[in-house]
Formats: C-alpha cells, sequence, structure tokens
C-alpha cells in the first residue's frame, strides 16, 4: 500500500530515507532551482471528511486529484484551534514551545504573557519560511496569519520574502471588515505593512492571485515555498452565488441524514472499522423535526453556502496548479493540503451580544442575499457535529471531531497510496525539510519535536511513531493523548466537564464507551505519559471553573474597551444613571414605609 517505486524515487528522498536511522537529511549540494517547490494550503475548518477525496458532498476536482496521485492520511490529527496548529505546522514544534498555546480569543488572564502564552512566534521558534529562506528558497504567503497581531509579528520577521496576511482569527470574505466585535477592523499586512484589500475582493480569488503575483516577482532561478492559509470555510461562511446554486436541495434531509450518511462512507472507505458505532452528540444538538419549516429551510441553505464556499476555494486552488503546469514547475512540486481543525459549531442566532453587533455593521443572518456580501454565515453545532463524523464533537474540543482532520500530500516520485499509520501536526515540517534536504540541526533555532514522515512514504516503515511512543495535544484545558489504540481525552466546559474518558479508538472510533472504569491501568499509564508531556512542553493548568465561552465573551469585554476607549465613558454615564435611578426608588419605597406607619 505504501511501496514507491524505486525508478520514481528522486534521489533526495531515497538519501533521506537511507540516512533516517542517523538524523535527518542534509542534501544542499544540488542546483537551488533543481530541488522540489512546496506550496502548504491550509483549509479553515474543514472536517475529516469534507474533501471530496474523503466522501464530502462539496466539489473539490482539484484537492482530490492532489489524493489520487499522493498519500492520503486517515489518522492525522491537528489541534482543537487554529493557532496552535498553525504554529506546529509551520514549525514542527508543539505549540506550547512556539509562544501559540492558544488563541486570545479564550486566553484567560492567568496565562497571559506566560512562557509558551505570549501569542505570537517566540524567539528561537522558525518557520518552514525561515529554514527554507536559508537554503536558498524564496518564500511567499497569502491568507489567514493569526500567530501575532503586531506588525513586527507578522510572515516577513518569520521568514517570507512576500506576503499579504491577516491577523486576526477571521474576516468577512467579501468586504475589508471585521467579522467579530473582539476586532475593530480587518488587521491584512502586507510585508509588515498595514494594508486595505481590492475593491473586487473575495478571500479565495485573492489568495490565489496575490501567491501568483508573488511568484512572478521573486527570483525566479530560486524554488519556491508558497503558503496559502485560506479563509475558507470560517465564520462568515460566504460563497459566490454560481457554487451556491449547484448545492440548492443537497441538505433539505437534515443534519441527522447528513450523519448516517457520512457514518456509512466512513466505513465504506475504511476511515472506521465496519460495525464502528455512531459518534457521541453533544448536549446541545436540536432534532431536526423540532424545528419549524422555515428553520430548516434557513439550515440547510446555510450548509449549501458552507459546502460552494468549500468548492469557490478548491476552484481557485485549481487556478493555481493550472499558473504552475503552465509554468513548468507542476511536477516538480510537493503540495501539502489540510485543515487547522474540525468544523466550527458557534451559532450566529443565539447571542444578544452578537445580535447587536450585526445590526451595528450591517450583517443580515437571514435568508436574504444567503452568502453574498453583507451576509454573516455559520452552520451551527448540529451541522458541525454531523459534518465531523465519523468523529464525536468539533472544533475546540479534543476530541475526534475537533482535531482528526483530512492530510494529502503530493509530490515529485511519490505514489498514490493510503497512510492509515498515525501523523501528527507538527511532523509536516520535518517532512517537508527532509524532502528537499535541510537539516534542522543545522540552525539556531528551537528543536524540532515533530517526527518525519518519508520512511512510512517511501515504505521504509509502517509508522513514524513506536508502539509505546505517546502523542498528545493541548489547548485550554482541551486535551489528548493517543498511545497504541488507546485514547485518553478531557473537554471543558461549556460541552465538556473537565473529566478524562478513555477509550479504544480501534473499536470505537466515535468515543462512545468510557473504558475508565473497565481499564483502570490503562487510564492510568496514559494519564502518566500526559502528565510528563505537560511537563516537558510547559502546559500551564486552567484557571478554576474555566469555561471557554465565558472567557471569550470577558475578552470580547475588555477589547471592545480597548478599542473604543469612549466605551468607558458611556458605561461610566450608564452606571450613573442606574444609581440615580436605584437611590429614587429606594427613596419612594422609603416614604411609602414611612407614610403607612
Amino acid at each position: 500500500m505504501r511501496t514507491l517505486g524505486a525508478a520514481l524515487l528522486l534521489p533526495v528522498l531515497a538519501l533521506a530515507v537511507l540516512v533516517g536511522a542517523a538524523g535527518p537529511a542534509a542534501t544542499t549540494d544540488a542546483a537551488p532551482n533543481k530541488r522540489p517547490n512546496v506550496v502548504v494550503i491550509l483549509a479553515d475548518d474543514v472536517a475529516l471528511m469534507d474533501f471530496g477525496a474523503y466522501g464530502g458532498e462539496a466539489r473539490t476536482p482539484n484537492i482530490d486529484a492532489l489524493a489520487a496521485r499522493g498519500a492520503l492520511f486517515t489518522q492525522y490529527r491537528a489541534s482543537p484551534l487554529c493557532s496552535p496548529s498553525r504554529a506546529m505546522l509551520l514549525t514542527g514544534i508543539d505549540a506550547h514551545k512556539t509562544g501559540v498555546a492558544t488563541i486570545p480569543e479564550v486566553l484567560p488572564a492567568e496565562q497571559k504573557g506566560r512562557p509558551g502564552y505570549s501569542m505570537a512566534l517566540e524567539r528561537g521558534v522558525l518557520t518552514l519560511a525561515d529554514r527554507l529562506r536559508a537554503a536558498g528558497y524564496r518564500t511567499v504567503m497569502a491568507g489567514k496569519w493569526h500567530l501575532g497581531e503586531a506588525p513586527d509579528e507578522m510572515p516577513q520577521a518569520h521568514g517570507f520574502d512576500r506576503s499579504f496576511a491577516l491577523a486576526a482569527s477571521g474576516a468577512d470574505n467579501w468586504d475589508d471588515r471585521s467579522y467579530m466585535p473582539y476586532y475593530k477592523d480587518a488587521p491584512w499586512f502586507e510585508n509588515g505593512v498595514e494594508a486595505s484589500l481590492p475593491e473586487d475582493f473575495y478571500s479565495s480569488r485573492f489568495i490565489v492571485d496575490t501567491a501568483i503575483r508573488y511568484l512572478a516577482e521573486t527570483d525566479q532561478a530560486k524554488p519556491f515555498f508558497a503558503y496559502l492559509p485560506f479563509q475558507a470555510i470560517h465564520i462568515p461562511v460566504q460563497a459566490p452565488r454560481e457554487f451556491v446554486e449547484r448545492y440548492k436541495g443537497r441538505y433539505d434531509a437534515g443534519w441527522e441524514a447528513l450523519r448516517r450518511e457520512r457514518h456509512r462512507k466512513a466505513q465504506t472507505l475504511g476511515l472506521i472499522p465496519r460495525g464502528a458505532p455512531p459518534a457521541a452528540l453533544p448536549q446541545e444538538f436540536r432534532p431536526w423535526t423540532s424545528l419549524p419549516p422555515e428553520t430548516r429551510a434557513l439550515y440547510a441553505a446555510r450548509m449549501e453556502v458552507n459546502a460552494a464556499m468549500l468548492e469557490a476555494m478548491d476552484f481557485h486552488v485549481g487556478r493555481l496548479i493550472a499558473h504552475l503546469k503552465a509554468k513548468g514547475q507542476y511536477d516538480n512540486t510537493i503540495f501539502v493540503v489540510s485543515s487547522d481543525n474540525g468544523p466550527e459549531p458557534s451559532r450566529g442566532d443565539d447571542s444578544v451580544s452578537l445580535a447587536a453587533y450585526h445590526r451595528l455593521t450591517g450583517y443580515d443572518i437571514g435568508p436574504g442575499n444567503m452568502g453574498g456580501r453583507g451576509h454573516w454565515g455559520f452552520i451551527g453545532p448540529e451541522w458541525a457535529a454531523a459534518a465531523a463524523t465519523p468523529g464525536a464533537w468539533f472544533k475546540f474540543y479534543a476530541t475526534e471531531g475537533g482535531i482528526r482532520v483530512p492530510l494529502i500530500v503530493a509530490g515529485p516520485g511519490l505514489a498514490p497510496q493510503k497512510v492509515t499509520s498515525p501523523a501528527m501536526v507538527t511532523d509536516i515540517a520535518p517532512t517537508l525539510l527532509a524532502w528537499v534536504g535541510v537539516d534542522p540541526a543545522r540552525s539556531s533555532g528551537k528543536a524540532i519535536t515533530g517526527r518525519s514522515l518519508l520512511p512510512v512514504l517511501s515504505g521504509a516503515a509502517a509508522s513514524a511513531y513506536g508502539p509505546d511512543e505517546a502523542r498528545a495535544v493541548e489547548v485550554s484545558g482541551n486535551s489528548a493523548l493517543y498511545l497504541g489504540d488507546y485514547k485518553i481525552t478531557r473537554s471543558v466546559p461549556p460541552v465538556g466537564d473537565g473529566q478524562w474518558r478513555l477509550y479504544n479508538l480501534a473499536r470505537d472510533p466515535g468515543e462512545t464507551t468510557d473504558l475508565s472504569a473497565s481499564e483502570p491501568a490503562v487510564k492510568a499509564r496514559l494519564l502518566s505519559e500526559y502528565d510528563a508531556y505537560a511537563k516537558r512542553v510547559g502546559v500551564l493548568p486552567m484557571p478554576e471553573g474555566y469555561d471557554s465561552q465565558t472567557q471569550i465573551t470577558r475578552n470580547i469585554g475588555a477589547r471592545l474597551l480597548g478599542n473604543y476607549p469612549w466605551l468607558y465613558g458611556l458605561l461610566g454615564g450608564i452606571a450613573v444613571l442606574v444609581a440615580v435611578a436605584m437611590w429614587l426608588a429606594l427613596r419612594r419605597l422609603l416614604r411609602r414605609r414611612a407614610a403607612n406607619t
């Protein structure tokens, strides 16, 4: 299944495999323009089964074609939130050692500014761009950054020759504006300088246009590294009308039907064993039939836009591929396609504060102009749980629905294959560096913690991890550790309860049966491994009673006061008015009592 024909194997790949036991390959003697180019495509909030190659409903022919000619991973894990995954993907280092252990939106005051929790890449943390530029590559990126918000924390400070980067967790896909009250505006930076967007902006088209322009502007004699972190399919879910129309009626049967459909496909495609029970549902899951017809129609339309946004991204990925083919560069380019975490469960119709924000900014969440300019699209927790099938739950949580995501790798000399052995987000950087012949040990940066997957891709090894080697992730208390067939996981409120649970993923990939009581020795072993991991990477404990949704609300409030200082005066005035009203009411009450005595 993983055999790679010797006649097709690039010399550098062969060397990487042969010397793998001694350490990463370090071949820099070849002419720079003979080394493979590297393209990393990162989708946002895309579930394991969203791409067509994994059984999804969206039409993604270009990404599917890469999967057909390369490696499709079925047991790859990221982190449950975007920034830690991005930090690990770009560096190969555990997020706690990069400075981006979580995202600013959920960071409690007790962790702010602590080592590993600076919310920006810290000193000594080298990215793929840093390492590849030092090896003679030109480096470009366009899209979502979210690894620091200050100008000197943008990509140009981390190895990129050209960059057009969004510092925030997201932004509007049609206009130059913020999508949530945490951000005053959409903080886009070009080469570290605040920049505006073009009038005809649509995020996926703009990202590809910018990457192509940067490749034309940089030294053609050098190989290139291009990083394209798309906004699709992050909130606000928006897509051109011509793509949306293609999915009319596709989701009318509701989220339970989609969940059953994807569960069947997962078994057919070998993503889970035959007969594996379906994943557990979150508590707030609403039965489709409990909604009135107009609400069902609205939610079905939202999911149509979600699929359309993914197809639009794939369409523009196809434009990049066509450009590389026209330039004669496609055959010598490595492609990585993945997602940062599972699907987004947040709703836009159940928050008073968000409703007020929508009114102030002119956003619409109704059926009009669905997916178009001014429409704030979302899918909500039920669709997210269905999309995350066969995993449990969704983004924010270290359940399988939150961190088991797609990974596709294609490139010169790589035979079509399905990779069923484990892989982690920290493994991507060392794999790419080994493939192109760059030894990270030659730099003075922090040590990479991930593993090269080249021995697996070549067929020289069945797995990059031994049977007794644990793999772990942690983001804001949401934690998971894998060892062999077993996994322990812990989820914090509001959906979780903070308790550790034990699962055998070989039999129960949906995490339906907690084995804590029946296999206490196994759980104790995994808990010990997790404690060692947490100590090794510097995981900080969560404050007592931590709730991620409550923390987001607090942080938005604090950020609003920072963004709009006049709010202090307004709130002060409101407080005075409330105090006066209370005093007048109390005085009237006392007068009534005095009159009655």
